[in-house]
């Protein structure tokens, strides 16, 4: 009677954790769906624009920076192509630049590496190195004119195609 009874409770329990299971992959399924939907409206990283009161000095520093010019570059505005995304320097001598404005992470092969090549090119430190989890390293520097400057170093990141 005993073994019986507690080959019902296992049977129970197992439907439970079934239904559970059931439940929760439903639940991800609609995530899912939802969060399809919103993808479609949110496509990703395409402009970081930093405000700067030195337009030539921040083109200046910035292609140092990437190893490269801007592949846009007018008085008004200068862009540069920066891995499938842009990052744009705005004219701007009002109190808008500097750690108030734009705050982007970009993606690098070795955080460390950047970080220290970004305070060799005369950005300061705004935030250490850290592993901020799952592998994932993170640091912040602030430009020359005040703009937080972030890279980010995601083994887990992979660049998927606008639609």
């Amino acid at each position: 009677m005993f073994v019986l009874k507690a080959f019902s409770l296992a049977l129970v329990f197992a439907c439970f954790a079934l239904s559970v299971s059931d439940d929760q992959a439903r639940q991800k399924q609609n995530v899912k769906n939802e969060a399809s939907k919103e993808a479609k409206m949110i496509q990703g990283l395409r402009l970081v624009m930093y405000h700067v009161g030195d337009m030539q000095k921040a083109k200046d520093w910035y292609t140092k920076v990437l190893g490269y010019g801007p592949y846009f570059d007018e008085p008004f505005y200068v862009g540069f192509h920066v891995g499938g995304f842009e990052l744009g320097l705005h004219p701007d001598d009002s109190k808008t630049a500097g750690a108030g404005g734009a705050y982007a992470y970009w993606g690098v092969k070795d955080c460390k590496a950047a970080y220290q090549r970004l305070l060799d090119l005369g950005a300061k430190p705004n935030t250490p190195v850290e592993d901020v989890g799952g592998g994932i390293l993170a640091a912040t520097v602030t430009d020359p004119w005040g703009n937080v400057f972030g890279v980010i170093e995601n083994p887990h990141f992979k660049l998927e195609d606008a639609q």
